[in-house]
């Protein structure tokens, strides 16, 4: 006897998703879990995401927010992780030399242009 399958047990949201790199991906895109999350708790719809991002069907959006969804806490924590490896990588960069020598060149810069009134200071 045959078993029957319902478009239930085909619902798998974890096909939509890879790990790619050390980052959870939209599977076959370069686009990240947490772009389509952050859009999403900014208030964008699912079509607006799906917009915005080309290279995802209005299915994968939907299965994305439904898996963080289903999985805030382990994606809030993922994202969290992110965004500690982004700043200690950026802080890294920082500290070369020739990154140091054009952020202060883009600082004097910046300072000369708010002096002369060409542009107001950034908060």
């Amino acid at each position: 006897m045959a078993m029957i399958t319902t478009p239930l047990d085909q619902l798998e949201l974890r096909q939509y998703l890879e790990w790619v790199n050390g980052g959870i991906r939209i599977a076959g895109t370069r686009i990240g879990l947490e772009q389509i999350v952050e859009a999403y708790d900014a208030g964008a719809t699912p079509e607006e995401i799906a917009l915005r991002y080309r290279a995802l069907s209005l299915e994968e959006v939907y299965a994305t927010i439904t898996y963080y969804l289903a999985n805030q806490e382990q994606v809030k924590v993922y994202m969290q992780q992110l965004q500690r490896e982004d700043k200690a990588e950026w802080n890294q960069l920082g500290q070369q030399p020739l990154t140091k020598l054009l952020r202060e060149r883009l600082e004097t810069q910046y300072e000369t242009m708010i002096e002369e009134d060409r542009m107001t200071p950034s908060l």
